[in-house]
């Protein structure tokens, strides 16, 4: 005779089975898949008026994007006084209203399209480490911020500028989502195009208002090697580490990927700390290999991603210039390997 509880097990088993089957049957979280991909840099303002003809070098090498990047400022990290003017006479004209303008109008007409991405410039510092010390300081941050980039979102919004970046690497600040949604929220009553917030390689994986936005950014400067003058086989071992990480933040918000910046010196240490400003790397040997070696890697590793909707290269000047070392692909190695790529799909 069965035991009177056997009825019971076997109902239970056949409940834990039927659920085992459902769950192994469940598919995977989809990866995004974009149509299109911006192929960026990082243009840098001018002091003085452009013609606008500078900007042909980059639709040369099949570039189809810029970032225009305009300054707030503020004294301390502690401070929440920011200080911010869309046209004054002091400030470089590439970074007025006025040279936003026909920067983009001008490259509107090649084809090149506009992301404006505001910076805060800190003194002593840089903008992940600004942090208040109290309630009342952090509303009055934010109050300030909101009204800065607010300027902004009707400028872009004036210009038909399609992409408005947020903010860029505030890290001691993004925790704040409460404020930062109402910042989103703001912007969205006045300007119709795209929003991104561009965050620090630290930082994107803690965000949570990324729902908010149409795009995750990410500046892109992940650590890929430890020594000096990698091989590609071990930047792109570099990015295998990194990559998995970008691609669970966008199963879960199911949002495409913008590497708002990325950019590597010409410096044979250029994969270790890709961050590190060229003024602190005067001591180390220059290497336009080393830096050609990190965009190969980039190319071959990220840029075939499903969900990796565009790139920002660190930086593009709209006149050349002999500062050594630097950010800059231009008449380097590096600009070839960008140009084989971003020229690669142009015809099909």
């Amino acid at each position: 005779m069965k035991p009177w509880y056997s009825k019971y097990l076997l109902s239970s088993f056949a409940v834990f089975l039927a659920f085992g089957m459902l769950w192994w049957s469940m598919p995977e979280e989809e990866i995004l898949v974009v149509s299109e991909k911006w192929k960026g840099v990082c243009w840098v303002g001018s002091r003085s008026p452009l013609d606008g003809s500078e900007l042909r070098a980059l639709k040369a090498i099949g570039a189809n994007a810029i970032s225009q990047t305009p300054f707030g400022w503020q004294s301390d990290i502690h401070s929440p006084e920011i200080r911010w003017e869309v046209d004054a006479e002091r400030q470089w004209w590439g970074e007025s209203g006025k040279g936003i303008q026909v920067t983009h109008d001008s490259s509107k007409v090649l084809g090149i399209t506009n992301m404006l991405k505001p910076h805060l410039w800190v003194r002593g510092s840089w903008p992940g480490e600004i942090k208040m010390k109290n309630k009342a300081d952090w509303e009055a941050w934010f109050t300030n911020y909101t009204a800065f980039i607010l300027d902004y979102a009707h400028l872009a919004e004036e210009l038909g500028i399609p992409m408005l970046c947020i903010g860029t690497e505030l890290e001691m600040t993004s925790d704040r989502a409460e404020d930062w949604e109402q910042i989103i929220a703001a912007i969205r009553k006045v300007y119709s195009g795209k929003l991104v917030y561009a965050a620090n390689f630290t930082e994107f994986e803690h965000i949570t208002f990324w729902d908010k936005l149409d795009y995750i950014g990410i500046q892109a400067y992940f650590p890929l090697a430890d020594d000096h003058n990698p091989s590609l086989e071990e930047l792109k071992e570099g990015w295998g580490r990194q990559l998995p990480k970008v691609e669970k933040v966008v199963k879960k918000y199911q949002k495409p990927v913008l590497f708002t910046e990325i950019g590597y010196c010409n410096t044979v240490d250029a994969a270790i700390e890709p961050w590190v400003w060229p003024n602190e790397r005067k001591e180390i040997e220059f290497s336009e290999t080393a830096q050609a070696l990190c965009y190969e890697a980039f190319f071959e590793s990220a840029w075939p991603k499903s969900w990796l909707a565009g790139v920002y290269f660190w930086k593009w000047y709209p006149n050349r210039h002999d500062r050594e070392p630097d950010f800059t692909p231009q008449g380097k190695k590096a600009e070839l390997v960008m140009a084989r790529y971003f020229t690669k799909d142009q015809d099909s």
